[in-house]
């Protein structure tokens, strides 16, 4: 007879049955497979739930099924909460590899923090308007490279290229201003037509869920080949993804009205309902520096996903949004080391030392968490990376 487990759920824990998150794991010696996340334990789907949908190297088979299927599994998921499974269904998450969890299809970065985007203003144009004109009017953002995407833990190389100098000659070499950028993901489940832009309001029957990012950034490099154009080579080498998304289902609780935006925006832009009230933690080396408040974001994911798709450009299964940096007022609300040291200018106190960028062997940790539906906080998975 097939022996059958319950999963015990500590009640603060920030994956209860309210969040259930989903991901990609590996058993020991086993295929990469679907699984959701309750406590400390992964559910292996294609087991319980009898579906080889799940039996897949990432999400996007289940995710372009649609938001009908999406909640229809998560009913049947919270089931488990409360139900004995069979044991072959059940992995300690200590003893598992988690992969990444979507086949990315494209990746843009947005721009949308009014705190971030005055503070790089006043650190690049301090005698002029830290915003530009046109800031206040769309979400700014630039296209990534999908390929480069990697799952949290990934060691992230250094890299080289094209740097100033004080003769204002380049010279080449590796990045001495490696950087990070805290900042939340949007991962596209259903896809839309070419020609047919997704409105504000038609959001979630599109986007899947959430997941942290970490833009690394080599601010170098991408001053010098950023005139006249926007990030290439200082964005495209890394950018980590947490291993775990969370359904958009899960964070109804965390939903709070946008900040005013002034001037109104234009009427494809329009939304007041997808501000989210989400807290970020920044550790650097096992110390926590910084706390970016998502819930000062300018423009909402909804209207980042609008103007995308204004010119009639399509979406995909897996394509990955990014809010950009998320950042706060306070220099312990900064989400980039940019922003914490002032360009370089104002060291910060890292143990004991005076620092501004990474270094080698530095890690940065990224985690965040959010109202839970019925009370206490649910833990959205951290994005963790370490310069190799």
């Amino acid at each position: 007879m097939n022996s059958r487990v319950r999963i015990e759920v500590p009640a603060d824990s920030g994956f209860g049955p309210t969040h259930l998150p989903y991901g990609v794991f590996r058993p020991l010696g086993g295929q990469p497979r679907v699984g959701a996340r309750l406590g400390d334990a992964v559910i292996d789907l294609a087991v319980a739930l009898d579906d080889p949908m799940f039996a897949q190297p990432s999400l996007n088979a289940f995710m372009t099924q649609g938001p009908q299927c999406w909640r229809e599994v998560r009913e049947r998921v919270r089931a488990f909460a409360d139900a004995e499974l069979p044991a072959a269904a059940v992995h300690s998450v200590s003893a598992v590899s988690l992969d990444l969890p979507i086949e990315v299809a494209d990746y843009v970065d947005f721009y949308a923090s009014l705190d971030h985007a005055t503070a790089l203003g006043r650190i690049f144009r301090p005698d002029g308007e830290p915003l530009l004109p046109n800031w206040r009017h769309l979400p700014i953002g630039y296209h990534g490279r999908s390929g480069t995407v990697v799952v949290s833990g990934t060691e992230i190389t250094r890299p080289s290229g094209q740097l100033k100098t004080d003769s204002g000659a380049p010279d080449f070499g590796p990045t001495r201003r490696l950087d990070i950028e805290a900042e939340l993901g949007f991962v596209v489940g259903a896809g839309s037509a070419m020609g047919t832009p997704v409105t504000t309001g038609d959001f979630d029957a599109h986007v899947f869920g959430v997941a942290l990012v970490n833009d690394w950034s080599a601010r170098d490099i991408q001053g010098w080949e950023a005139q006249p154009l926007g990030p290439f080579l200082g964005k495209s080498f890394a950018t980590s993804l947490s291993a775990w998304v969370t359904p958009l289902d899960a964070l109804a609780e965390a939903r709070i009205p946008l900040p005013e935006q002034d001037p109104e925006p234009l009427p494809y832009l329009r939304d007041g309902n997808w501000g989210l009230d989400i807290e970020l933690g920044v550790e650097w080396n096992g110390r926590l520096v910084s706390s970016p408040p998502y819930a000062r974001m300018y423009w909402s994911p909804a209207q980042m996903l609008a103007h995308m798709t204004i010119n009639g450009a399509s979406t995909r299964t897996g394509d990955l949004f990014a809010s950009g940096t998320i950042s706060g007022p306070d220099r312990d609300q900064r989400g980039s080391f940019m922003e914490l040291s002032w360009g370089g200018t104002e060291p910060f106190d890292l143990n004991g030392v005076k620092r501004t960028f990474l270094e080698d062997g530095d890690e940065v940790v990224i985690t965040a968490s959010a109202p839970a539906i019925g009370g206490g906080r649910l833990t959205l998975g951290e994005v963790r990376g370490r310069i190799a």
